[in-house]
């Protein structure tokens, strides 16, 4: 347990003068350090951009050979907020860029040192909470500007309109090199065997259980589906989404099924799939598509139903549907890495079944209890996930004061910034500082500020994806060194990685709580004067759901 304090120099670890005013198992990445002597004229044996050494940018620092860099070898894969990533088309590796409005321009030892960053608190942090094996926390690379400026020109046609108010990053040549999840290969898989990834975004596990919540609402109903109703009206989103993140955090497998075929159903940015590196279904822009189980039923046909000479139509979508989320689960059930996520240890947790979740609605309509009871593996990733969400501990009604405490203090201190490791450096030290949870507050700047970087670390986990691949083994073959799940009529290889691992900023935190307040008041004048059907007719026709909701 760091002690208190343990953030600030021991003359400032004092009261505060004033009241205060975020690939699998045995699966390496595709990258390689270029050699030191690989010169211009050299071949760069497979594809191996040359890490830049740490210190200021700089001339002499080793980049890609200008002459072995295509960017008609590079395509779109997709964008955040802050970023834009792009795939190579052969190999399993992406290249990921920072993104800025137009008028906002960063030197490149900035870029460098944000970029590094990054990868430190990956390397340092979230890889020692949720395990080595779901963790890739990938390398800074240099590379050659005038690539960096026809990959850009090549890609800006393929981008979503609604991203292109920031641009991609063309003038510091740095990038974060990665492994593509989405194309993950593995020993023993069959030939020309196509892989799926279905990538989720899981958000909030738990309901909080912080004293400091004044909005008794928020005892009850998780922010998630909260949030539903906001964005909806905003025109965020079309209709509610039946997803509930503590349906898929309960470990109870009818929950889990339910939430995801919920996902399936209204996907928004919540879930996607991919096929051989390519989206076939989930939401592409704003906004998400019509669900079209048909169509996502003959691409996931051959992955479960090989040879079983299923023909088209509703009983072979609702087989292959009812296949995918089953591995699904046990994909996410699996333990492939310890972590010390179970290290920590957050105490008394709220709820554990969400009051607006239909499945426990359904349930509470037929008189009947939902489990409460979660069942999650503790080496699993949804457990250690869960339980790096939970170093939030006071919820941002009970952090906003703290948080106001440390602005103050950094107002009259602000040289003090670096010490106070707002901005870095991410590294062993910062990582032990988060296990101090304790909740008793007392007064000082150094309690304030370990619960804001707890605060940070939870936000982080809580908007993290979890990538499962899945490719079909051959039957032969021997899977004493891969995981393999059995379905009806295969058996996949799979692996499960976690990605969207950037620390949320410190600066984001007075949006988070007006953002909280909006949420809040505004599902609170609207959830109960129009309440949602239960079942849609698509859940009601699955025979998954027939068994939960009926006695047969």
């Amino acid at each position: 347990m760091a002690a208190s304090g343990a953030w600030l120099p021991a003359a400032r670890a004092c009261k505060s003068p004033r009241r205060g005013r975020t690939q699998a198992a045995a699966v390496r990445p595709c990258l390689q350090t270029a050699a030191p002597g690989a010169g211009r004229g050299g071949r760069i044996p497979d594809w191996s951009p040359r890490v830049p050494a740490r210190g200021a940018p700089g001339p002499s620092r080793g980049g890609m050979d200008e002459g072995k860099m295509d960017e008609n070898e590079w395509k779109y894969h997709g964008e955040g907020n802050k970023s834009l990533v792009v795939a190579h088309a052969q190999r399993c590796v992406v290249l990921r860029f920072l993104k800025f409005p137009p008028n906002r321009k960063k030197t490149s030892e900035e870029i460098f040192q944000h970029l590094q960053s990054i990868v430190d608190f990956g390397k340092n942090v979230m890889k020692e909470f949720l395990g080595e094996s779901y963790v890739h926390c990938g390398e800074v690379v240099q590379l050659p500007l005038e690539f960096v400026k026809q990959l850009c020109i090549k890609i800006q046609s393929e981008r979503p309109e609604s991203r292109c108010d920031k641009d991609l990053d063309t003038l510091s040549g740095y990038a974060m090199c990665l492994p593509n999840l989405t194309r993950l290969q593995t020993y023993h898989f069959a030939e020309l065997r196509p892989i799926l990834c279905v990538e989720i975004k899981p958000k909030c596990g738990f309901i909080p259980f912080s004293s400091d919540v004044t909005h008794e609402m928020k005892h009850k109903v998780c922010r998630y589906c909260m949030h539903q109703h906001l964005k909806v009206a905003t025109g965020k989103w079309k209709q509610i989404s039946k997803y509930c993140p503590l349906d898929l955090y309960s470990g109870n497998k009818q929950r889990m099924h339910f939430a995801l075929r919920s996902l399936l159903q209204e996907t928004q940015n919540n879930l996607k799939i991919f096929k051989n590196g390519e989206l076939i279904y989930g939401c592409s822009d704003a906004r998400s598509p019509a669900a079209d189980w048909s169509e996502l039923a003959h691409h996931l046909k051959p992955f479960f139903f090989p040879s079983n000479g299923l023909a088209a139509g509703p009983h072979c979508t609702r087989a292959v549907i009812r296949e995918l989320v089953r591995v699904i689960t046990r994909a996410l059930l699996s333990s492939t890495d310890k972590g010390r996520a179970g290290a920590l240890r957050p105490g008394p947790r709220g709820p554990r079944v969400c009051e607006a979740s239909p499945f426990s609605r359904s349930l509470s309509h037929q008189g009947k209890n939902t489990p409460e009871r979660s069942g999650l593996p503790k080496g699993c990733l949804l457990y250690k996930t869960l339980q790096v969400q939970m170093l939030d501990l006071l919820d941002i009604e009970g952090l906003y004061p703290l948080y106001k405490r440390v602005e103050q203090y950094l107002e009259e201190f602000p040289e003090e910034r670096k010490t106070l490791q707002i901005d870095g450096p991410y590294d062993e030290a910062f990582y032990q500082k988060l296990f101090d949870l304790s909740t008793e507050d007392d007064g000082t700047v150094a309690f304030a500020l370990a619960k804001v970087q707890q605060y940070r670390v939870a936000m982080t986990a809580k908007d993290c994806s979890i990538m499962i691949a899945l490719s079909p083994c051959l039957q032969n073959a021997s899977s004493d060194q891969r995981l393999v799940i059995r379905s009806s009529r295969s058996q996949l290889a799979f692996s499960v990685s976690v990605l969207d691992l950037d620390l949320k900023p410190y600066e984001s935190i007075p949006h988070q709580y007006k953002l909280d307040g909006k949420i809040v008041s505004f599902y609170s004048k609207t959830a109960h004067a129009k309440e949602d059907p239960v079942l849609s007719p698509r859940f009601k026709e699955s025979d998954d759901c027939t068994l939960v909701l009926h006695k047969v």
